[in-house]
């Protein structure tokens, strides 16, 4: 693989999780706020410290390719079942568009799952498959 693939790789791994890794440590900042959105929207906020750590842990790991695949699954269910809880709102333009932006970050997500991290990762360091 050469050094364009393997910088695109690694760009589109920054691009996918760098949003997942910022909501994570704000979720931290606003844990109390973040817990009340959470059971007024129907979920356990018990579940609160759980989904930091996908976040932010997953983030992490899919950024410097570790365990890809199984953090890019991880995230791919995670993200589509958020839209479902957060966003599914039939008949609701920007809800719809939200979810719409879960399902393609879903997609981006399996896509990493089914073809791995890529050249420049900790995968590719440790002997897994990457591609």
């Amino acid at each position: 693989m050469n050094a364009r693939h393997n910088f695109a790789d690694l760009a589109g791994r920054i691009l996918i999780s760098a949003m997942f890794l910022q909501a994570g440590l704000a979720k931290i900042g606003g844990y109390a706020g973040t817990q009340g959105y959470m059971e007024a929207m129907g979920v356990p906020g018990i579940l609160l410290p759980l989904v930091i750590a996908l976040e932010v842990l997953g983030a992490v790991a899919i950024i410097v390719g570790y365990r890809t695949r199984l953090a890019a699954v991880l995230l791919a269910g995670f993200t589509l079942f958020a839209g479902l809880l957060f966003h599914w709102a039939p008949g609701d333009q920007v809800q719809g568009l939200l979810f719409m932006k879960n399902v393609a970050i879903t997609g981006g997500f399996l896509f990493l799952a089914a073809r791995g991290a890529g050249g420049w990762s900790l995968d590719a360091r440790r002997g897994a498959t990457v591609a």
